[in-house]
């Protein structure tokens, strides 16, 4: 019986490694907004229905998609140039869990009568240059950034919760979802051997979201 020698692993070309984050960015712009799993609100009766409400409540839903744009950018430009296929398969999967939260957050800024930020690309465009920064930074400082911005993202997700309608069950039944993915995210990158940031870049890190959220709340 002829033996056949055990087939190579496949080596993506940088051409190959480039469909991923471009069909994603497609996807984020242009693709209908589906999640992979249920909409955590759909059984929850909806109760935001003063104007004022509805407006507040999308605005904050417009920064939350806007942070989930930014989000889906970041994973695939780390991906690119992750060092090992391990990483990069780890980093994906995190980055189609926010693919949910992307269709999540624009489905409720639609039930609420409002739209997503204008500037989506701008978000998209620059928060995937710093993926790629992170990425070929080391795979600690790449898992390092990715703990330091889930962290920082679950603490922005806690304070909405606060400036929500008390019953507005909907929303926070979305948010409750997004933030504990956020944190299991942070805590695999934690425990894959993520490094500490040193204390400028997270208050850089900071500072720019601060300019997403509160540009995005209004366009």
């Amino acid at each position: 019986m002829q033996s056949h020698p055990p087939a190579l692993p496949r080596v993506f070309s940088l051409l190959d490694r480039l469909i991923e984050p471009a069909d994603q960015a497609l996807r984020t712009f242009f693709g209908a907004s589906q999640s992979s799993r249920p909409y955590p609100a759909a059984d929850i009766a909806e109760t935001v229905t003063q104007p004022s409400d509805q407006r507040e409540v999308a605005a904050l839903m417009r920064i939350n998609h806007a942070g989930e744009v930014a989000a889906q950018a970041l994973y695939q430009g780390q991906a690119l140039v992750a060092g090992d296929q391990e990483t990069r398969e780890a980093l994906l999967e995190a980055g189609r869990e926010e693919a949910d939260h992307l269709a999540w957050c624009s489905r409720r800024v639609r039930e609420l009568g409002g739209r997503t930020s204008v500037l989506d690309p701008l978000w998209y465009a620059g928060s995937f240059a710093i993926g790629v920064l992170a990425g070929i930074s080391g795979h600690r400082t790449s898992l390092g950034f990715v703990a330091e911005t889930e962290r920082q993202v679950v603490e922005h997700l806690t304070s909405h919760l606060g400036q929500l309608p008390q019953d507005d069950l909907r929303t926070r039944a979305i948010i409750h979802q997004m933030s504990a993915d956020e944190e299991r995210h942070g805590h695999n990158a934690m425990q894959a051997g993520a490094a500490e940031l040193p204390a400028f870049t997270r208050a850089a890190m900071k500072a720019t979201a601060k300019i997403m959220t509160r540009t995005a709340r209004w366009l």
